[in-house]
């Protein structure tokens, strides 16, 4: 990796502006569809193996799905009020819609004029109905009638049988028939639900493939067949159409008495909240269109006609069929962190000094072999951890579950809220109390999204704390392509601190000073702002001052214009912000000492890491918290110091040097909200920080080709 300096060079000098506050900041949303559209280039890349570009075309209708969900509502609740004023207008509703149009259109145009087309010359095809020849379509109408024709009921609409509940995201087709039904009614209105249960794509046969490998796609199936669902009737226009709900939970915790069960009756109907878009055939008639648009309250500019499946997200699915090396990514297997060492005792390497893994280019096994050998230790007495997100199938929950087989004491603070996890975390929940696990769920109002592990060990006569911090979350399973940073540490005075905090979520006690972490709500925020203001305070006395972070999104009022403010004094700043940002560098008078960058790649960056330096003093922290107002004042966070000189260079040199050198996936933010690609000043690309974080760790495996 020869592009890893070793320094962070100090600021330069740039025009004060007279006030921070005068700055307006972009819009939220909008940046958060500015980052979706990284992440689309990363599908039209030609460079990219073509079974990644579709991954990253699917990736990005998951991702606008998640932002409806969640952002979409109160733009279109502002459509009902008069006088508006504020964030949510009626001009607001239509900027969002006209840019996700265009991304929308952007996408499909990709996978119809681009992808499609590569993958047939690759002997790879989703045969339509008009493209099959007369064995192939025997094949299809047999599995039609053994596999999809018993799981499909047709809903004919009348005064007794009214427009169905769509279920939010779920495939459906609307028909409208012409003749008149068994009862002499010429009801012309018909729903047929696509069922979930059954696989998107179907593999065809060998024997009906050739050479080739042959998919059909399920709505495919139920659309060549769909005048058999109505004997008797003529099936004239038809469409697929998919609705998509806001699906934000709302629970008024300090109205509940228990929040498990709550939250297990607000999941029942979260698949059927406000309708906030539908998706239809591209020739879908007016007709229809304007029958689902009125059936769901929604305008027209919420109504979304695309050229090809109406749901991208489960194309992935071919992604896993297809198993054809040379159309992926090299495959890489991280190796062993670097500085445990495998069947050596933990606990005896944390005695010498602290250990840094790097994921997902060092792989989870060391967190897992942590946990590992405290449940099988007998002289380990206890172990706390918080969960957020861990996964339905999940190492670690097994071996919590053998601590307390074990007799050791065991205190999960497991989360309820984790978005879209909410399910998950409750059976989990639900199977740690029955075995005797101490389960607590935070704080009320507050989520629970800090990362620790706290482990007491009984040692001679004396109790030895042992933690582990992250950046990310206890899943073996993202962390296989999320990037972040695991600290294991013995450290008696941030151990302590570890032991507050859990003491103070589970007592909800008045929470003792803390000497080395950073706890938000409480001082997470104010530390930050101090940290900015202290650096604006130095470079305005001429001291050569430094600030480089890095984060999932910066979408804090306050923290930015602190920011803004310490930029307009001389302080250099460098942000590496995956997702949203809100802040408008590099603007003439005003921002011109801070750069944004997003770096988009392979993996997933997810840490974040936060550098100051005054003069010749450094000091850097980890954190699990993102920039953000909800996680400053709404979670439980955690930020703590990484104080070992030679781990603390490493993760300058790894996380923050390498992504500013970065010119493979990085993109600029400009004054205007526009980002662009960083260009190589030589003309050619030099190693992307990802390439080159796993050309440093892993143990490579070419298969194929």
């Amino acid at each position: 990796m020869t592009f890893l300096s070793t320094r962070l060079e100090s600021n330069v000098p740039a025009d004060i502006a007279p006030s921070a506050a005068a700055l307006p900041l972009l819009d939220r949303d909008h940046s958060i569809l500015a980052f979706n559209w990284r992440v689309f280039d990363w599908a039209c890349r030609a460079d990219v193996p073509l079974l990644e570009r579709l991954r990253y075309l699917c990736i990005v209708s998951s991702n606008l799905d998640e932002f409806f969900e969640v952002r979409a509502e109160p733009h279109l609740s502002a459509l009902k009020v008069r006088d508006q004023q504020g964030a949510y207008t009626a001009a607001s509703f239509e900027r969002m819609a006209k840019a996700i149009h265009e991304l929308v259109e952007r996408q499909y145009a990709l996978y119809n004029e681009e992808l499609m087309p590569a993958f047939e010359k690759q002997g790879i095809k989703i045969v339509s109905h008009g493209e099959r020849n007369a064995a192939q379509r025997r094949w299809v109408h047999q599995y039609f009638e053994s596999d999809v024709k018993p799981l499909l009921i047709p809903v004919g609409l009348d005064p007794s049988h009214p427009f169905p509940q769509v279920a939010n995201k779920s495939l459906n087709f609307i028909v409208r028939l012409g003749g008149q039904d068994a009862f002499g009614r010429a009801n012309d209105i018909a729903i047929v639900k696509v069922p979930r249960a059954l696989p998107r794509l179907i593999p065809m046969p060998e024997k009906l493939c050739g050479k080739r490998r042959l998919f059909v796609s399920l709505s495919s199936v139920i659309r060549a067949h769909l005048d058999e669902l109505f004997p008797g009737r003529e099936v004239g226009q038809f469409s697929q159409f998919r609705v998509t709900r806001h699906s934000d939970l709302a629970v008024d915790e300090e109205d509940v008495k228990n929040l498990r069960t709550a939250l297990r009756q607000g999941l029942q109907h979260r698949h059927y909240g406000q309708a906030v878009r539908l998706e239809v055939s591209a020739g879908c008639s007016e007709y229809l269109s304007d029958f689902l648009l009125h059936q769901f309250e929604l305008p027209e500019g919420a109504l979304y006609r695309v050229h090809g499946p109406v749901n991208l997200v489960r194309l992935g699915q071919l992604v896993d069929l297809v198993d054809e090396p040379r159309l992926r990514f090299p495959s890489y297997k991280a190796s062993y962190p670097a500085q445990l060492q495998p069947g050596h005792s933990i606990f005896e390497q944390l005695k010498r000094g602290d250990v840094l893994i790097h994921q997902p280019y060092e792989s989870f096994d060391g967190v897992l072999d942590f946990l590992r050998e405290a449940v099988n230790d007998p002289q380990v007495l206890a172990i706390k951890q918080t969960i957020y997100r861990t996964g339905a199938h999940s190492v670690l929950m097994d071996l919590l579950r053998e601590a307390v087989r074990r007799g050791k004491e065991v205190t999960v603070v497991l989360e309820l809220k984790a978005r879209f996890d909410e399910e998950v975390n409750i059976n989990w929940a639900d199977q740690l109390e029955s075995i005797g696990v101490q389960v607590l769920y935070g704080v009320v109002g507050l989520k629970t999204h800090a990362k620790m592990m706290l482990v007491t060990r009984r040692e001679g006569k004396v109790l030895k704390r042992y933690a582990h911090l992250s950046t990310g979350n206890y899943n073996p399973g993202t962390a296989r392509f999320y990037t972040d940073l695991s600290h294991l540490t013995a450290d008696a005075t941030l151990t302590a601190d570890v032991e507050h905090v859990f003491v103070h979520l589970a007592g909800q006690s008045r929470l003792p000073r803390l000497n080395r972490l950073w706890l938000a709500p409480f001082q997470l925020h104010r530390k930050l702002i101090e940290k900015v203001e202290s650096l604006g305070a130095a470079a305005a006395a001429g001291k050569p001052t430094r600030l480089v972070a890095k984060m999932n999104a910066l979408t804090d009022d306050a923290i930015i214009r602190a920011l803004i403010a310490a930029g307009q004094k001389g302080v250099k700043i460098d942000l590496i912000v995956r997702g949203a940002c809100m802040l408008p560098a590099q603007v003439a008078g005003q921002t011109a000492n801070i750069r944004v960058r997003s770096i988009i790649g392979r993996f997933l960056e997810h840490a974040r890491v936060f550098y100051f330096r005054e003069g010749e003093h450094e000091e850097l922290y980890l954190s699990s918290a993102d920039w953000m107002n909800r996680n400053m004042l709404r979670r439980i966070e955690l930020a703590w110091p990484v104080l070992d000189p030679t781990l603390r260079q490493r993760i300058i040199d790894e996380c923050l040097v390498a992504a500013l050198h970065d010119t493979q996936g990085a993109w600029e933010l400009r004054p205007d909200g526009r980002y662009e690609r960083v260009r190589s000043t030589q003309g050619r690309h030099g190693p992307g920080v990802q390439e080159a974080l796993m050309g440093r760790y892993g143990q490579r495996e070419i298969r194929g080709g």
